[in-house]
């Protein structure tokens, strides 16, 4: 287990909170895979649901190695226990498409919003996505979809939007969606890659139209872990 209860403490406290009604989207990103941007990006949804007024979301933008609801399901100690599965869209929109379209057993078209669901947890403050990959037939592919309503139609609905995409090395994911968030972290770990990459990627994004908030350094503290019973894996 990772504890970063006091990191990103001060990550919010350095970030402010929302000055509207209108809900934050902070996408977190690495320049390298294995910098723990996907732990960096859990704990603060954490830390930022326990303080929460309205629901904070924790979207798993990792179209092809999806893994925060499993994570989450498996640390039940600190993230409580699960609501029940629902839809992840306010409006029927999401940010990704399918090709070629989904279709049920009668042949009839599945909207690609039945693809995404979330969990809540902590009372329903953090809900956690998932893209049902499972379901997926050979041969169909999902990609990031930037003309999707979904992010501005999720603001009206939470406080803060947290987004964790894969790594530079692994996608262009962050590049891509940096126009559509209110801010980007960058996050660096101890011992990880070259500072030019981390650069680039920093100038990528600006390019891009994103905005660049800060640079975390992630140098994770491991805390032992009680012995239990193995996690069920999520269901969707």
């Amino acid at each position: 287990m990772v504890d970063l209860t006091r990191e990103m403490a001060d990550l919010m406290s350095a970030l402010g909170r929302p000055q509207s009604d209108r809900g934050r989207a902070l996408m977190f990103v690495s320049a390298y895979a294995g910098e723990g941007v996907s732990t960096v990006a859990r704990e603060y949804a954490r830390i930022d649901a326990a303080y929460a007024k309205r629901p904070v979301w924790l979207i798993d933008a990792d179209l092809r190695r999806q893994g925060q609801l499993d994570a989450v399901l498996e640390e039940p100690d600190r993230f409580g226990p699960p609501g029940p599965v629902s839809a992840a869209t306010p409006d029927g929109s999401v940010f990704f498409a399918l090709s070629p379209k989904g279709k049920d057993a009668e042949g009839n078209p599945v909207p690609d919003s039945k693809y995404l669901i979330a969990r809540p947890f902590f009372d329903k403050r953090l809900w956690v996505t998932r893209l049902r990959d499972h379901l997926l037939m050979p041969g169909q592919r999902v990609k990031l979809f930037e003309q999707s309503s979904y992010w501005q139609s999720l603001r009206q609905h939470a406080q803060s939007i947290i987004v964790d995409v894969p790594s530079a090395e692994r996608a262009n994911a962050a590049v891509q969606l940096a126009p559509l968030m209110d801010g980007v972290v960058i996050v660096i770990s101890e011992g990880e890659g070259e500072i030019n990459a981390r650069l680039a990627l920093k100038d990528e994004i600006e390019q891009a139209g994103g905005r660049i908030l800060g640079m975390v350094y992630n140098k994770a503290r491991t805390v032992a872990k009680p012995s239990q019973r193995p996690a069920s894996r999520s269901a969707v």
